[in-house]
């Protein structure tokens, strides 16, 4: 495969205020309103970069919280965004531990139950 494997994130939400709330506090960001037929609220991203774009998604009907699969962002150090969550309403289920040598990872739960993954180098 010559391209990333993942071409595209979404993250479902059952309050999207609240979620892309948590999200640009933790992380810093401003999200981008998509012009979608569904609420779709995007994470920044650089197609020209190292990685793959996402959004925060409210699709009725479409649960948030527990679907087994775990995105991680980039992070410089994974413990700083862990404070930021718990003041956003967010909470740390795993926090910032090595993984050898490829880095660390944190693993948090926003607003909405889903798990999020952080990894860092530092």
């Amino acid at each position: 495969m010559a391209a990333n494997a993942f071409a595209w994130v979404e993250i479902y939400v059952q309050d999207l205020e609240r979620a892309k709330a948590f999200y640009e506090a933790v992380f810093g960001f401003q999200l981008e309103k998509l012009d979608s037929q569904i609420p779709m609220w995007a994470f920044p991203s650089d197609s020209s970069q190292w990685g793959a774009g996402g959004a925060l998604v409210h699709m009725p009907g479409v649960p948030s919280g527990g679907s087994g699969t775990l995105a991680y962002f980039s992070s410089a150090d994974c413990i700083s965004e862990e404070g930021r969550a718990v003041a956003a309403g967010g909470s740390v289920k795993q926090t910032k531990m090595s993984i050898g040598p490829f880095g660390f990872i944190s693993i948090l739960v926003d607003t909405e139950g889903n798990a999020i993954g952080l990894h860092s180098l530092a």
